[in-house]
């Protein structure tokens, strides 16, 4: 069995909320370049951050985040 990946739509649901990275990142308490890194699936956020982002764009968590199939 193939390995899970992690489908990442933080951008989509930043993009939908209409705010920009720095925005998001003020209000979840992190930088942009963190924003940027996991939009880029460059870095995969720990749980505490990824739930931060979820608080800051009032979303639930498997909206920003969830495993491919």
């Amino acid at each position: 069995m193939a390995e899970p990946r992690l489908l990442v739509r933080l951008k989509d649901v930043r993009i939908e909320a209409g705010l920009t990275q720095q925005e998001v990142a003020d209000r979840a308490g992190v930088s942009r370049k963190t924003v940027n890194t996991i939009e880029n699936r460059v870095f995969t956020p720990s749980v505490v951050v990824a739930l931060m982002l979820a608080k800051a764009l009032d979303a639930p968590l498997d909206d920003l985040f969830r495993l491919s199939d």
